[in-house]
């Protein structure tokens, strides 16, 4: 099998997604407004998103985990997501998942699309619900640049043969690390300091920009 020629790192919620999963499970609780509220914050950059997790992921303490079924229904995959990663297959490349979001649900919806390796949150369990806490490390803006560089490195990628997909301000070291960072479905201050932005809600307008 011949060596991959190119890494795409997409963001998960509101890119390779068009829910905000956190909004989804906070719904379980009925917080949805009051967490879409932080989500909204955290992405334009207004706060630090480590510490905005965990004040959010609180609002979630005691969701039973059988709701994750109900979240996973309505997870919606963006338009052109299967399409943009069959064409990064069929060119030669990897497809990867960085997010902000949860293993939980992640593990299911990435594989799902043919995505080839994923990172994100874990949130802690206790008696079949959700405690409120982050389990470990949290995957912030400084996570999702390094697990770029890691999985670029790990497959003999170049840094210029790397494309990072994403919305939020948490995406921009990652889209800064790449060869090329795409802001796609994105908040202004995304818009502003990306190399290119996509304009439509459609993951299809990326397969041109493959290498």
């Amino acid at each position: 099998m011949p060596a991959p020629r190119f890494l795409v790192v997409f963001d998960a919620d509101s890119t390779l997604i068009r829910n905000e999963v956190i909004e989804l499970i906070a719904d379980e609780a009925g917080r949805g407004a009051e967490v879409a509220e932080a989500t909204e914050a955290a992405m334009r950059g207004e706060v630090d998103f480590a510490a905005s997790l965990r004040s959010r992921v609180s609002a979630l303490s005691g969701v039973p985990v059988a709701a994750f079924a109900r979240v996973l229904a309505r997870v919606e995959p963006t338009p052109g997501v299967r399409e943009l990663i069959d064409a990064i297959h069929e060119r030669g490349g990897i497809a990867a998942v960085v997010s902000g979001g949860f293993h939980e649900i992640l593990d299911t919806i990435a594989p799902s699309l043919g995505i080839d390796v994923w990172r994100a949150n874990r949130l802690a369990v206790a008696d079949g619900a959700l405690t409120g806490v982050v389990d470990g490390a949290i995957v912030d803006a400084a996570g999702k640049a390094d697990a770029l560089r890691e999985w670029a490195g790990a497959h003999g990628i170049p840094l210029a043969q790397t494309i990072a997909i994403g919305d939020g301000a948490n995406d921009l070291k990652m889209m800064d690390a790449a060869g090329l960072g795409i802001a796609f479905n994105a908040k202004p201050a995304v818009r502003a300091q990306a190399d290119l932005v996509v304009g439509p809600v459609d993951l299809a307008q990326v397969i041109p920009l493959l290498p």
